[in-house]
């Protein structure tokens, strides 16, 4: 029996996927949990796995194609049988009116709004001889259903999904067409679109750059469209207000001193400034739990658990594992854990379950030299927090008296619609205090 695998949920609020690659074909024998797709969502690269064993069959979506959360991206054939979704027992099938009906006056044809013509017009192509970009849009039962019903596609307003075809559209519009059309249904021919953008297809990232009178341009890959596309989502889902505080993580600096070559013989992992930081995060958090928080249109949602998202900056992505129940682990729990996401995040072995679900994300721009910087939310979330470069400079101490000490920005986006000026600067005052709070008595396993 053909199975069919969908596109999973690959993060919260997240609604679609990129096929990267394939990492199996057709006619390849697949196990159960072997990685079949690496698939691309706005922060990650992640590896979809098989779920039974069997050999792999059609692949649905092409690399490179956009695909909703839910809709069909390949098939395998297994030796379980497996009722399909369309289809289910007992359902009746459904066949259009017999010719020799009275003729009736067709209903006016359907109005494709703009925003679906996209959608229905890569579809279109896909099943009346296209190149077969698109096919991802329809599943296995309505391309059988368009084939035995010589359906023209672009005639068709999709009631699914993003305006996707499904089965029920195909047949309402063949009983309205063959109740009242005295013509044979047009040629098969895809519609050819002039000025629309095929935004449904991206460029593959191995496409050749084009240089025209001095300027380059370089595809976009499908890492860089879902960034950008989550980016401007964030700034337009919610209104981003900004504040900065400085901390002397002296204190920080000493107790990391004494502790890192020690530490780093025990757990084989670098004792870095961030491990300090991501601990106050999460005692902040517990006092000040709007800022672990997400927006509905029926109130605020308060996080119970804190999942804190880590940025790890690759060459061409942005990827933020998540590290579970942040606030039960030590400064070495804490070390230890990101530092095996991050480096399974710089070789792209990270699970699903490790790039979803955050509540807070923590930002260590400073790694890269940033001294004041203002991040884009991480939607759902309330707020980013980002940790700056740690300068030693000059400044006013206790009693007037000027000495060096190691300064460190903390910038803190948050979305206003939850958090207003007073609970937002009150959570990086928090965690400013903790820092500068460290000492000899602070425990690091």
């Amino acid at each position: 029996m053909a199975l069919t695998v969908t596109m999973p949920q690959l993060g919260e609020s997240v609604t679609e996927g990129t096929i990267a690659r394939w990492l199996k074909q057709p006619g390849e024998h697949v196990a159960r949990y072997e990685s079949i797709a690496e698939v691309i969502t706005d922060k990650v690269n992640a590896e979809i796995p098989a779920p039974a064993d069997g050999t792999m069959a059609e692949l649905i979506a092409p690399e490179g194609a956009v695909v909703a959360v839910g809709q069909p991206i390949c098939s395998i054939e297994t030796d379980v049988a497996v009722p399909t979704p369309e289809a289910p027992a007992g359902a009746p099938a459904a066949s259009p009116p017999q010719s020799t009906s009275p003729p009736q006056v067709p209903p006016p044809a359907p109005v494709v709004p703009a925003s679906a013509a996209p959608q229905i017009a890569a579809a279109a192509s896909a099943a009346t001889g296209g190149n077969g970009a698109a096919s991802y849009h329809l599943t296995p039962a309505v391309r059988m259903l368009v084939r035995e019903h010589s359906v023209d596609l672009s005639q068709v307003q999709g009631s699914g999904i993003g305006g996707r075809v499904t089965k029920k559209d195909v047949l309402e519009y063949v009983q309205r067409r063959d109740s009242g059309a005295p013509a044979a249904p047009q040629p098969m021919s895809a519609p050819q679109p002039t000025s629309a953008p095929q935004v449904s297809t991206p460029a593959p990232a191995g496409s050749p750059s084009v240089e025209v009178d001095g300027v380059t341009l370089v595809p976009l890959t499908p890492t860089r469209r879902a960034i950008a596309e989550h980016m401007v989502r964030s700034r337009h889902t919610s209104p981003h207000a900004w504040v900065l505080v400085e901390v002397d993580m002296s204190a920080v600096a000493r107790v990391r001193e004494r502790a890192r070559a020690e530490f780093e013989q025990r757990y084989g992992v670098k004792l870095t400034y961030l491990p300090f930081v991501a601990r106050a995060v999460c005692e902040a958090l517990r006092i000040h739990p709007t800022l672990n928080a997400s927006w509905s249109d029926d109130g605020i949602l308060l996080k119970r658990d804190i999942h804190l998202g880590i940025a790890v900056a690759l060459p061409d992505n942005l990827v933020v594992p998540v590290v579970r129940n942040a606030d039960r682990l030590s400064i070495a729990g804490l070390a230890t854990t990101m530092a095996d996401l991050g480096e399974r995040a710089r070789t792209n072995h990270l699970k699903l379950d490790e790039i979803q679900g955050g509540t807070f994300t923590l930002n260590n721009t400073g790694a890269l030299g940033a001294v004041m910087t203002q991040a884009i939310i991480n939607q759902p979330q309330a707020a980013i927090l980002t940790m700056d470069a740690i300068v030693k400079r000059p400044v006013v101490v206790e009693g007037d008296a000027i000495a060096v000490r190691a300064m460190m920005n903390l910038g803190l986006s948050f979305d206003h619609r939850i958090n207003d000026g007073l609970p937002a600067t009150r959570f990086v005052k928090t965690v400013k205090d903790l820092l500068e709070a460290t000492d000899e008595r602070t425990t690091i396993a």
